[in-house]
């Protein structure tokens, strides 16, 4: 082969050797893919909105050259993926084998039953002050302590009264002139002397003095103190015992705060008892206290109950059910509502497999199922479970949380919200600015019997013009603060 041939040859390889590489480059970077342009964008239809870096979603650029500030390369926005930037859309195979599943948000009928735990304590209204009506000296105490059980009459201490022997000789020598004014003034001196009317008895039909006599328990119950001993100096008006009635005995409930405007005075319950397992009482509130316990935030609701046999002894446990209405709400399963400290949200199903947070007012939960007051529609789905795959592709793309307001409000759920109302007459006790206090009629609708019980007013105006006494005729509804009058008229024929 020649010089030229060689040479030739050599050249064709190298050109060959180029050709191949190029070749073989060209193929790599058609697999890897270069850079979206926009020419390349509207060559396949889809108009882009900006570039992004999904690391970084908030950063938008307006070129395709751009780098985040994390030193990524962007990729385009496409307008017809503009709901992203609401939503997230997750792989319906995924969202199947992670099991998520959703819920329709319906109305339905919320149970008004909030349970609570209570103690029982004595009735502070059935209380007795064991005084003398004369002072003297202690003579027996009956072998009476602190604690102990007595019955209403059974005698506490013998009391000797020096004072009286000289007034029941006048009062003898009295009787014996037989002049009936005298004696008439000698037994008034007695009985103003402190003399209990049966000690002035025995005098007159024994005619003979008698200067002991017996204090006796004023009502049965138990002994809380019981400061008298014998040989003891009392004087006239003191304190000799304090005995608590068991006759009725109070029951002092501690309710959430969260849920304490769902109960109100005259409201009935219900009470199981640790003691008396599968007995169970029933009462009726008597009042809210004015105090919220600062450190559990709950306020206590206290209840009176009837104590036959004295089988109530304060210190026992009790489980109280407050009932009230049944009513129709909008509601969700309560594993659907998110609770982030500051507000609740719920994952919303849409369609083609996107998902939104919104955020929503909830009220009551009862048996699982949770009241929506406000930012979510009848019939739109949440999702109950596989929250956390939704939350963290949200936290990724930067979904935006729909806000209350922007809830279209469904009829049912509007008329939800108004609340009912029930009417009755009654004659009006006592007038205040925060409210108007009547003794009513029976309320059937509420199972309420005939009580005296505060209201308050929907407006103070609706006051004006009436006075204590007068009987009126009223409606009122069972809000959040309680009973409130929301109309009310004077009884015609009054």
């Amino acid at each position: 082969m020649t010089l030229n041939a060689k040479r030739a040859a050599l050249w064709g390889a190298g050109v060959l050797a180029i050709a191949t590489i190029a070749g073989g480059s060209g193929y790599w970077l058609g697999l890897r893919g270069g850079p979206v342009t926009e020419n390349d964008a509207g060559q396949s239809g889809r108009k882009i909105l900006y570039w992004y870096d999904p690391m970084v979603p908030a950063e938008h650029y307006d070129n395709p050259n751009s780098l985040s500030s994390m030193g990524m390369k962007t990729i385009p926005k496409y307008a017809d993926e503009a709901e992203g930037d609401a939503s997230v859309k997750i792989d319906p195979a995924l969202s199947q084998s992670l099991g998520m599943r959703t819920a329709t948000a319906r109305m339905g009928t919320l149970g008004s039953a909030i349970s609570a735990t209570g103690v029982i304590a004595f009735n502070q209204r059935d209380v007795a002050i064991v005084q003398p009506r004369a002072g003297g000296f202690v003579q027996r105490t009956y072998a009476r302590a602190p604690d102990d059980l007595i019955r209403a009459g059974a005698p506490i201490v013998d009391l000797l009264v020096p004072d009286w022997g000289g007034a029941q000789m006048e009062y003898l020598a009295t009787l014996r002139t037989g002049n009936a004014e005298l004696a008439r003034a000698a037994r008034q001196r007695l009985t103003l002397l402190g003399m209990p009317a049966s000690t002035i008895s025995a005098v007159e039909n024994g005619r003979r003095t008698s200067t002991v006599y017996t204090v006796s328990a004023p009502i049965g119950g138990t002994i809380s103190t019981l400061d008298v001993r014998p040989g003891m100096t009392v004087s006239a008006g003191e304190a000799l015992a304090q005995i608590n009635g068991l006759s009725s005995v109070w029951l002092d409930a501690a309710v959430p705060e969260a849920v304490a405007g769902s109960v109100s005075p005259g409201q009935p319950v219900t009470v199981a008892l640790t003691a008396f397992p599968g007995e169970t009482r029933r009462g009726r509130i008597r009042t809210i206290l004015p105090k919220a316990d600062d450190q559990s935030r709950t306020l206590t609701v206290r209840i009176e109950l009837p104590n036959p046999g004295l089988k109530l002894r304060p210190g026992m446990f009790a489980q109280v059910n407050f009932t009230g209405n049944d009513r129709q709400a909008l509601l969700v399963p309560s594993e659907a509502v998110i609770q982030t400290g500051k507000r609740a949200i719920v994952m919303l199903a849409l369609d083609k497999g996107r998902y939104r947070a919104a955020e929503v007012r909830t009220g009551q939960t009862s048996n699982g199922q949770t009241e929506i007051l406000a930012g979510l529609s009848q019939g739109e789905k949440v999702v109950t479970s596989g929250q956390f795959l939704i939350d963290s592709e949200a936290s990724l793309s930067g979904m935006d949380v729909r806000p209350i307001n922007a809830a279209s409000t469904s009829e049912p759920a509007k008329q939800s919200t108004k609340p009912a109302t029930y009417e009755t007459r009654g004659v009006i006790q006592k007038i205040a600015p925060s409210g108007i206090t009547l003794k009513h009629e029976p309320v059937p609708a509420l199972q309420w019997p005939a009580m005296t019980m505060t209201f308050g007013l929907q407006s103070p105006a609706l006051a004006r013009g009436f006075k204590v006494g007068d009987r009126v005729r009223f409606t009122f509804s069972q809000d959040d603060a309680g009973p409130t009058i929301r109309s009310m008229a004077a009884e015609v024929g009054q």
